[in-house]
């Protein structure tokens, strides 16, 4: 049987396929991804269903992005002490529970609480799914391979999110865009424990619980205050405390990450210039997309009246160019290097974000998808750049901690733009439209900023990164808690 366990009984046990482990790690890692973007179109009907109003819709989304964000790095830290298999299926079993909590949610509060649960179970599972496939490809070319199965499907499984879930509420009603993930999860949990090796486990890793919770809270201060800003006011107490309470907690955070013996965000990194300047980029990226995501959402189905399976179709020209930018992105990468398509990637997405300002309820449909267009382009020409561009600059053994870094960056520009969106497009329809073009235009500029940023720094970057790598080489941890994302 070429070496492969028996039981102990001494009957052969069946024998691993690396296969069906990949394919276990890609299931995972898409049914996570696509509840980034399914919730999108069920939006109108859960307001309908459940009485909401936009603040808590907003906090539908976010409840699953902030858990999502703030633990993938610990995640990471925790799948190598008890070994990436078990967080995997623990991941995966949590994840799956929770969404059987969402569907059969009864009210806001619930759902939110198991969209945060959710997102807990999210933050297990990707960078253990990761662990997973080094373990199983430890030939560098099989593992190439297998990364690059893993991570399209996932990119497929956002582009896909809300066509998908148009299709689920049309048919079974949003409840369903929940309770789909059940056999899901259950299939991949089970070929989880059957084909997937475990990976060695470092009894020694040690968590960062009090950096864990300051970034927690950091992260929900800073999204409560943001989307406050619609219903008070940006000089209101409660606006005014949350931002404050960002603030005290990010200073209280920095104080403890640098005590720390084994940081769960060695700050070392930031001296490599590339990944400030892409950890930056990657949360102006995400801000827009997903913001978009969420007050297009509702455009589409409040003011011009579209049926959820309507606002998924008006969304497929958008989400369907990812995978062909993707690819061009990395020939330009290849030819000329990251900094173009990350420039022009910001600069076309800008553009599109910029006429999209000039839209109204009854613009026509050319006026509303060639800007969308433009920016499923620009985002997806840039996003594959920034991770080329950290893994060029930093050294191999820091490269999971690195790329986890630029993931929770992208998470915490989604739920601020979500958070932003939500806070101007909130009211009646003539008011959603007006809240809309700000939010479009804000978004255009910090798309703007971004391509500025790409330029003026990395090329700063080019004789500072040597000695950057080298100042940044006392960061301990080795997490891989990438979740790379068209």
């Amino acid at each position: 049987m070429h070496g492969h366990p028996t039981c102990s009984s001494g009957s052969p046990r069946f024998s691993r396929s690396p296969r069906l482990a990949l394919l276990a790690a890609s299931l995972g890692f898409a049914i996570i991804c696509l509840d980034v973007t399914v919730v999108n179109v069920a939006l109108e009907r859960i307001r309908q269903a459940l009485h909401v109003d936009a603040g808590q819709l907003e906090w539908v989304l976010n409840a699953y992005t902030l858990a999502f964000a703030s633990l993938l790095l610990s995640a990471g830290a925790l799948g190598d002490r008890l070994g990436a298999r078990r967080v995997f299926v623990t991941g995966f079993a949590v994840f799956t529970v929770a969404s059987v909590a969402c569907g059969l949610a009864s009210s806001a509060a619930a759902l939110i609480a198991a969209r945060a649960v959710q997102g807990v179970g999210a933050a297990l599972c990707v960078p253990a799914s990761l662990a997973l496939l080094g373990a199983t490809f430890p030939e560098p070319k099989a593992r190439a391979k297998a990364v690059s199965i893993w991570a399209g499907t996932a990119a497929l499984a956002l582009g896909a999110g809300p066509l998908v879930g148009g299709v689920l509420v049309e048919r079974f009603g949003w409840p369903g865009i929940f309770l789909i993930n059940v056999p899901f999860g259950m299939a991949g949990i089970w070929l989880t424990l059957a084909h997937a090796p475990d990976t060695a486990r470092h009894a020694s890793r040690r968590l960062d619980l009090a950096g864990q919770c300051l970034a927690a809270a950091a992260l929900v201060a800073l999204t409560y205050a943001v989307m406050a800003t619609g219903r008070h006011g940006w000089a209101s107490p409660a606006v005014l405390g949350g931002f404050a309470c960002f603030a005290a907690c990010c200073a209280l955070f920095i104080v403890v990450e640098r005590a720390q013996r084994q940081p769960m965000l060695p700050l070392a990194l930031f001296r490599v210039r590339a990944v400030s300047v892409s950890s930056l980029i990657g949360v102006v990226l995400n801000f827009g997309y997903y913001g978009l995501m969420f007050g297009m959402s509702l455009f589409f189905q409040s003011v011009r009246h579209a049926s959820p399976l309507g606002a998924g179709l008006a969304f497929l020209p958008m989400t369907a160019i990812v995978a062909a930018a993707n690819l061009v992105s990395g020939a330009l990468t290849a030819r000329f290097g990251y900094r173009l398509p990350m420039i022009a990637g910001q600069a076309l997405a800008a553009l599109g974000f910029l006429a999209l300002s000039l839209i109204g309820a009854g613009s026509r449909s050319l006026m509303i998808t060639a800007p969308m267009l433009a920016i499923g382009v620009g985002v997806a020409l840039a996003v594959p750049s920034i991770n080329t561009a950290v893994l060029a600059h930093v050294d191999a053994r820091d490269i999971g901690i690195a790329s986890g870094v630029l993931n929770t960056a992208r998470q915490m520009g989604g739920a601020l733009g979500v958070a932003v969106f939500g806070s101007l497009v909130a009211g009646t329809a003539g008011e959603m439209v007006d809240g809309l073009r700000v939010a479009v235009t804000i978004a255009g500029g910090a798309m703007a900023a971004g391509a500025v940023v790409a330029l003026a720094g990395l090329r700063a970057a080019g004789s500072h990164d040597a000695n950057d790598a080298h100042e940044a080489r006392d960061v301990s941890v080795r997490s891989p808690a990438e979740c790379t994302r068209g």
